[in-house]
């Protein structure tokens, strides 16, 4: 009977103050390494434009008529983005970009944050004339639409709403619209297409496809 007693016994108040205390702190470190672990881990799973390469789209002659109706005002393109997995054949789906006639003192000017700073992207903005942009909305993914009677770019999910050169003016998303490369590849005009993350103030290439 004295021996449970003496096993029951939990000791004074300072005792188990001093135990709980090393508990909690045993299990916040445990926090704090596996927190340094998984960080690395998440970001590996990102990868980088360069290790990403790049890919093209080319545009079919009826295609490249619509890019060169863009005019001050954008106008929807649509083409054929390719991807291939591994494991799976060759898949075509079609898509659509935003395109829009512009030049290149106009951007910087409007759009400087796509040539300097976090956001700087890593090829030229306008190119033969015309900004090609994602139809996806930078903030949570949805697609918007051009509101002509507004002049402007608006996305029906949250309210996120563009200038006609993607200008952020409204909404809750980070960042303006996504340009996509556009090239003049042996006489046909070729677009990427790249996924960015969302959400997010910068430009973080999630994946290529074409």
């Amino acid at each position: 009977m004295g021996h449970a007693e003496a096993y029951d016994d939990e000791g004074t108040p300072a005792e188990q103050t001093r135990r709980t205390f090393m508990v909690q702190a045993t299990l916040a470190l445990g926090g704090v390494i596996g927190l340094g672990i998984a960080i690395p881990v998440v970001t590996s799973l990102i990868p980088s434009a360069d290790a990403l390469g790049s890919a093209w789209s080319p545009l079919t002659a009826d295609e490249l008529a619509q890019l060169k109706k863009a005019t001050d005002k954008p106008i929807k393109v649509s083409f054929a983005v390719k991807s291939q997995d591994g494991y799976l054949p060759a898949a075509s789906t079609d898509e659509f970009v935003w395109a829009i006639k512009a030049d290149e003192a106009e951007m910087k000017a409007k759009r400087p944050e796509l040539y300097e700073g976090e956001a700087k992207l890593p090829y030229p903005v306008v190119n033969l004339g015309f900004v090609i942009f994602s139809p996806i909305c930078p903030h949570l993914g949805c697609r918007y639409a051009w509101i002509d009677a507004q002049n402007k770019f608006a996305c029906p999910c949250h309210g996120s709403q563009f200038t006609s050169v993607g200008e952020h003016i409204a909404g809750p998303a980070q960042r303006g619209l996504d340009p996509l490369p556009l090239r003049d590849q042996s006489g046909t005009a070729e677009i990427t297409w790249i996924q960015y993350a969302q959400n997010v103030s910068n430009h973080i290439v999630l994946s290529y496809s074409t």
